[in-house]
């Protein structure tokens, strides 16, 4: 089993097999370090030890995952891995902050509206889409052909009646092709829908504004700035408002992200037997293309069109989540915080160099000053990071520091899971799951909550982001406390 060696409260280091090359840095803390299983520090040397690799993060919600661990980072600059990406392609979080004052959705009959209304409007559950709810905001072809191929341009926003303005609150609000054209992209999507790559594409298309399943949520939050100078000040800039609603999202790319990934992982694995390839560690999810290929361009384009749907995904259930506050709470308004990916490959500079950095389960983290933020309301401050725990122990907004700069620019991207699913099912009771709920005040849509996306099926939320502030990652700007939660009861699709 691979060996962590500690340099630092919440530093340390997995050496590779015979020193050969810069070891996998590990962001945790002692409690942390003993969660990691040995499947997951497998595949983290694993990964690290790809062909051209030269980087891998190990970060505190880092467990075994596809190919790569889930919670970790990896740097190339020449090659492009869909592993380490994953098969919900730019799955993402993204935070509503609302003008309502916390006491007025205290009374559960007010809460339980806002809930009906947001499930007539944003539907959870493997295949639903928008023809599913009462709600519903249609998308027809054209638009939904645009949201693939564009993201939230100004003309897919006003179709779909998003604020324009929110795409400047997005970690990237647009996804060009390979050659940094739209032009590739609708000519990658062409062949895509005529080699039926993706079938049923309108009903791909009418997933647009939808959760999905599995661990992907929506959460009603009252936020709490942390009582400091500093985060008060960066909270005025993010736009977070002291002891008001906010709503926090997690889903990504849906029905169409997966199949573009599965049909990705299918082609290079084809590849790699057609060549007599060796897979990385014998492991076939960590298939690669070498950038500057045809297949890492085809990479890259599908990735990027799972990456547009997933913004506009997103954007437009903040609209839909809007609609539903001011259906029940007339008057009310709502800006967007932040939107942001924890499953993506971005071109990047690192060490000075350009390289991919593939983020799988993990969160980009920029502080103030750095020159990729120049241009964005957040040059002086850093952008916000949007870290979700669980229901019971809260979410948190943070913001990078200098410190992120040994994580290849990086933090995790929650709390992690410590249970696999099935486990959870065995292990964890029902009625306990249910009753906490009940204790801690906070309401759902589902009739019993998920057994297996229960707040003990992951790890010690405090703990985590202990990690990532001892290390000098990143500090907490905000906390987000739950007060009702919309999320699908059946088994995740993605």
């Amino acid at each position: 089993m691979p060996t962590i060696h500690k340099t630092d409260d919440a530093l340390g280091f997995i050496p590779l097999p015979n020193n050969e090359g810069k070891p996998i840095t590990v962001i945790a803390t002692d409690p942390i370090r003993d969660s990691f299983d040995e499947t997951c520090l497998q595949q983290a040397v694993n990964s690290r030890m790809a062909p051209g690799v030269t980087d891998l993060i190990l970060n505190p919600d880092g467990h075994a995952g596809y190919g790569a661990p889930v919670g970790c980072v990896m740097v190339s600059p020449t090659h492009i891995y869909p592993g380490p990406v994953g098969v919900d392609i730019k799955c993402s979080m993204s935070l509503l902050q609302l003008d309502i004052p916390e006491d007025i959705i205290a009374d559960k009959r007010t809460r339980r509206a806002l809930i009906e209304a947001i499930v007539a409007r944003t539907p959870t559950g493997a295949g639903r889409g928008q023809r599913s709810v009462k709600r519903a905001r249609h998308v027809d072809r054209e638009t939904g052909t645009l949201a693939v191929t564009e993201g939230a341009t100004e003309r897919v926003c006003q179709a779909l009646g998003i604020p324009p303005e929110w795409a400047t609150r997005c970690e990237d609000s647009t996804h060009r092709a390979h050659d940094g054209t739209y032009d590739s992209l609708q000519n990658r999507l062409d062949f895509i829908l005529a080699t039926q790559r993706v079938k049923n594409f309108a009903d791909k298309i009418g997933q647009l504004g939808s959760y999905g399943g599995g661990n992907h949520f929506g959460e009603c939050e009252i936020t709490r700035v942390i009582d400091r100078p500093s985060a008060r000040a960066t909270a005025d800039v993010f736009g977070l408002r002291d002891g008001h609603v906010s709503f926090l999202s997690h889903c990504g790319s849906r029905g169409l992200g997966n199949l573009l990934a599965q049909g990705q992982f299918k082609d290079l694995e084809q590849k790699f037997r057609a060549w007599n390839i060796p897979f990385p560690a014998g492991d076939r999810q960590l298939v690669y293309a070498p950038l500057g290929t045809p297949e890492a361009n085809a990479y890259l384009d599908d990735m990027a069109i799972g990456a547009n749907f997933a913004t506009v995904n997103h954007l437009l259930i903040n609209a839909l989540v809007l609609e539903a506050f001011q259906e029940v709470l007339p008057g009310s308004n709502g800006t967007l915080v932040y939107f942001i990916s924890h499953n993506i490959a971005r071109e990047e500079i690192i060490n000075g160099s350009k390289a991919w950095v593939h983020r799988k389960g993990a969160t980009r983290a920029i502080p103030g000053g750095h020159f990729s933020l120049a241009n964005t309301p957040f040059a002086q401050t850093g952008h916000p990071i949007l870290l979700p725990g669980n229901p019971r122990d809260g979410s948190v907004v943070m913001v990078a520091q200098g410190g992120a700069e040994r994580s290849a620019w990086s933090v995790n991207h929650g709390a992690g899971r410590s249970m696999g699913r099935k486990h959870a099912a065995r292990t964890l009771d029902q009625k306990s799951v249910d009753a906490d709920f009940d204790a801690s005040d906070i309401l759902t849509n589902c009739r019993k909550y998920p057994i297996d996306e229960a707040p003990d099926a992951y790890k010690n939320f405090p703990e985590v982001l202990r990690s990532v502030e001892a290390a000098g990652l990143a500090t907490q700007v905000a906390k987000l406390h739950a007060r009702f939660v919309i999320k699908d009861e059946s088994a995740a699709d993605d």
